[in-house]
């Protein structure tokens, strides 16, 4: 990788310079793709659809570190001129339509080059600038941010309902928090890695800086540089010798200086900063746990925490940025997130990431099988019984702790190459409950493979745009249901999401799901919590926070209340899937204006999800490979990757 990867377009400090440099990008890049020898990337973008399919490649993992490490080689010789953005070729045009901006914000060492893993995958939904600080720049704090302040105001004034993402690395978090503050007005949204803005009482720097200012200028030292910036000595030994001929002893005063008066200034100002940030930190390094309580008490703060041995989570190659934003649901193109609009589909690296990896040993744990039914009423394996295209409703029982899900997304996925989008409880989506744990959870993967808020305006929606649509009338209280409540349906009276989805054209397929019974047993449920006063106030606590959502059904069949039941793992069994033949709705006229009709029509459905489970919890018995171990033998003889046969539907 050489220098004409990233095309630098330098923004002045006057108006007219600022302007002239957002103008020129395009050409810039077309200039950078030429210089390489490759097609002219912005002809090449501009025929493209802007839109993104389900399972696209998003590059991320083709750039490795060495890459990186040649890339700030290049960038380092005969670096002058002022502070300065460039816009990496290798994001090119975004593929959605008003994509937010991304100004990224390096660390002390000032090179911008710490995305490079993340220009890719970024660049197809941001429009990414970076920022460059030549090495021998001797630029003020307070004049940096006015730098980026004045590029900020600019885009703001521009497009002002557009958010504008700031990713500030280490000292670019500082920037970023002291720019967030002195602009309110601005929509800004703020991604923290390991921001270092309590460098000053928790660095080397109190015992670095005046053991320095005593060594003589003449001496040349790359390595201190190197770590005020937070590079990994190790795999840098061949960039830290030419460094040494490179980086000047005053340059690294400076920095270090720099450094020390960001933190003051951000920490200073950190409680007038209004805007949404998402803190990323290292769970190991203790400054960064101090960070993180001072930032997590501010209303809009997330924090995940990431276990990481690299000096620098922006270059983990195992941590990829936009995954992150998405999870935490942060990603949005206007001033409000809408769940439907802003929703981007996972790519392939997630997908493979989450089902080849990370959830693999769970799923091949609970094996599914998954039927569907023919028109002509036949039962077969696989999904070809449900239709390519939507609207679609899927409808059905809701397994215990909800552990259905997860087989149903990957399955949809690798077979529809669709996404089901999964109406959700809100207690996915508040973050007091999603930030306890690390950034790998059940809880993020909702939202990450296409989980929304339940409410009947976001399903039809949703309908409205054709979607794969996936609804639990019986909500958490059938994944939370009580001893001897298996496989009992909780539904409310009403036929709304029938009239509905009528109104819509959809199609609704109804569908069962067994097996929890072969997983866990319960062994403390909500009845039994509720006799303890303990948990009576911790489940009462919790709750408070939700809106009640099935306030018309009355009884305890209408009792949504969240908690988390007391369960005893059982030797595993398997689970089953079986969706039953698909009911049209389009034309129905009758079950919109007439209520006994679509009253009807809803105890089909909720009487075939019955069938359906009946149908599941006989034929399981028939199945020689029910047992986890029939299973671990046959995958033993033909690879693990095989798949387990079942019964004879």
């Amino acid at each position: 990788m050489s220098i004409s990867l990233c095309t630098l377009a330098p923004f002045g400090v006057k108006l007219p310079g600022l302007r002239l440099g957002c103008q020129t990008r395009s050409s810039l890049r077309a200039k950078g793709a030429a210089v390489t020898g490759g097609e002219n990337v912005l002809e090449k973008t501009m025929k493209e659809v802007r839109y993104l399919d389900v399972l696209y490649d998003d590059g991320f993992g083709s750039v490795t570190l060495k890459e990186y490490f040649t890339t700030v080689r290049a960038m380092l010789r005969n670096d002058g001129g002022p502070p300065r953005w460039f816009c990496p070729v290798e994001c090119g045009q975004p593929k959605v339509e008003n994509a937010p901006l991304l100004l990224f914000l390096p660390g002390t060492d000032g090179v911008g080059m710490e995305l490079i893993l993340h220009h890719q995958s970024l660049g197809k939904v941001f429009e990414v600038r970076c920022l460059h600080i030549p090495v021998n720049d001797r630029t003020s704090f307070e004049g940096l941010l006015q730098f980026v302040e004045q590029c900020v105001k600019y885009e703001h004034s521009l497009k002002p309902n557009r958010p504008i993402y700031i990713v500030g690395d280490s000292f670019g978090g500082c920037l970023a928090i002291s720019l967030t503050a002195r602009n309110p007005e601005v929509d800004l949204v703020l991604v923290l890695v390991d921001p270092g803005i309590s460098c000053a009482e928790t660095s080397l720097q109190p015992i670095l800086l005046p053991l320095l200012q005593i060594v003589p200028t003449i001496l040349q030292l790359p390595i201190p540089y190197l770590a005020i910036s937070g590079g990994n000595l190790t795999s840098a030994q061949p960039l830290v010798a030419e460094l040494g001929h490179t980086i000047k002893w005053d340059t690294i005063m400076w920095r270090l200086k720099l450094q020390k008066l960001g933190a003051s200034y951000a920490s200073s100002r950190l409680h007038e900063v209004q805007a949404q940030i998402l803190l990323l930190a290292r769970d190991n390094l203790l400054p960064n746990r101090d960070v993180a309580d001072r930032l997590k008490t501010m209303e809009n703060c997330k924090v995940r925490y990431f276990r990481s041995f690299t000096d620098r989570l922006i270059l983990d190659d195992n941590i990829n940025l936009l995954t992150v934003i998405k999870r935490a649901n942060m990603y949005r193109r206007c001033r409000k997130l809408d769940f439907v609009t802003d929703y981007l589909p996972p790519t392939l690296s997630e997908f493979k990431k989450t089902f080849d990896e990370d959830f693999k040993p769970y799923l091949r744990l609970l094996s599914p099988v998954m039927l569907s039914t023919l028109t002509n009423g036949r039962i077969v394996r696989g999904l070809v019984g449900v239709p390519e295209k939507g609207p679609i409703l899927f409808v059905s029982y809701h397994s215990l702790l909800a552990i259905d899900l997860a087989p149903i997304c990957e399955e949809f996925l690798r077979e529809k190459r669709r996404v089901v989008r999964v109406m959700a409880h809100p207690v996915f989506y508040w973050e007091n409950f999603a930030s306890s744990s690390q950034e790998l959870s059940f809880f993020t993967n909702i939202s990450l493979y296409g989980g929304v808020p339940v409410s009947p305006f976001n399903m039809y929606r949703l309908l409205e745009r054709n979607e794969f649509v996936l609804l639990f009338p019986g909500g958490i209280r059938e994944a939370l249901h009580r001893k001897g409540e298996e496989y009992k349906l909780f539904w409310p009276d009403e036929a709304e999401f029938v009239r509905m989805a009528a109104s819509l054209g959809a199609t609704v397929i109804p569908f069962g799901c067994v097996g929890e019974d072969d997983f866990l047993e319960l062994f403390l449920d909500y009845n039994e919590q509720r006799s303890i006063p303990y948990l009576h106030n911790l489940i009462d606590s919790v709750n408070q926070n939700f809106s009640r959502i099935r306030d018309t059904v009355k009884g305890d069949d209408g009792n949504q209340v969240f908690h988390l039941p007391a369960v005893l793992p059982k030797v595993p069994g398997r689970l089953y899937y079986l969706f039953g033949k698909p009911i049209e709705l389009k034309g129905m006229k009758n079950v919109l204006k007439d209520r006994k009709s679509a009253n009807k029509v809803y105890i089909d459905i909720k009487s075939e999800v019955e069938n359906t489970i009946a149908y599941l919890k006989k034929k399981r018995e028939e199945d020689p490979y029910r047992s986890i171990t029939q299973r671990a033998l046959y995958q033993a003889t033909w690879g693990v990757s095989a798949q387990v046969p079942t019964f004879d539907p």
